[in-house]
């Protein structure tokens, strides 16, 4: 009884809590353009390091932002009824939209590299940023092959589903750690002088640690939303499929 009361005052409905996620993401890229307007110059395209301010801003809102919200499509109610093919679409079109962001900003910071004549692909955060976005391309094409395309068998997509919804979550984390080690390498290389030296802890350093950690939160939230069962949409042949199908029928 302990259990089941300490259960129900933990529960939490769906749409408020995507409401709030979907604030704590627009509060992301709201600081991470906040960053790069204030602290590190603005925006441009002419090879500058207003060139890689992009880089920053794309990835956040790419690979963060709207992948999470392209992995928490099927945990919204309306979805769990009715046929699966618009929300199909919506999934891979918001997957499609971070995909072409991520590599915007992946173009940016290699126009930055070699306008600069500073090498590309030596760091550890370089090294997992591209491994993810090469993943995640992986990730959408087979999902686009497996799900999407009409000719795919079922036992197939059935066999490649557990594989697909286990790389949505590890590209999620991975993006989340690209980012994080992201903000703490730029951090490091552009806080130098005695003035403002990372380790005095400026107010620059506050604002985009600060926003490192709420990357992480956000990242850790859509995870825990993904493996929370009773968000989970029921298998269409299941009988909680079926009593669900009756409740949002009526």
């Amino acid at each position: 009884r302990c259990h089941h009361r300490s259960t129900a005052m933990l529960d939490v409905p769906f749409l408020p809590f995507c409401a709030f996620l979907g604030t704590l993401g627009l509060l992301c890229m709201a600081m991470v353009g906040i960053w790069c307007q204030h602290w590190r110059g603005g925006f441009s395209l002419d090879g500058s390091s207003r060139t890689f301010n992009w880089h920053p801003v794309l990835m956040v809102t790419g690979l963060v932002v709207l992948y999470g919200a392209a992995a928490l499509v099927y945990r919204i109610p309306k979805s769990w009824s009715g046929p699966k093919l618009p929300w199909k679409v919506l999934h891979g079109s918001l997957a499609l939209g971070a995909f072409v962001l991520a590599v915007l900003g992946l173009a940016a910071v290699f126009c930055f590299h070699n306008s600069q004549g500073t090498p590309n692909m030596y760091s550890l955060h370089s090294w997992m940023g591209l491994g993810t976005v090469l993943l995640f391309s992986c990730q959408w094409a087979a999902g686009f092959g497996a799900f999407l395309l009409p000719w795919a068998p079922t036992w197939l997509r059935a066999l490649y589903k557990p594989i697909h919804v286990f790389f949505g979550s590890t590209i999620l984390m991975l993006s989340v750690a690209s980012c994080v080690s992201g903000i703490n390498e730029k951090l490091f290389f552009s806080l130098k002088n005695g003035t403002m030296a990372y380790k005095l802890l400026p107010a620059e350093a506050v604002f985009a640690n600060t926003l490192g950690l709420l990357i992480l939160i956000f990242g850790v939230l859509v995870v825990a939303a993904l493996a929370r069962p009773s968000w989970k949409r029921p298998d269409s042949d299941s009988p909680d499929s079926r009593q669900v199908q009756d409740v949002l029928g009526g």
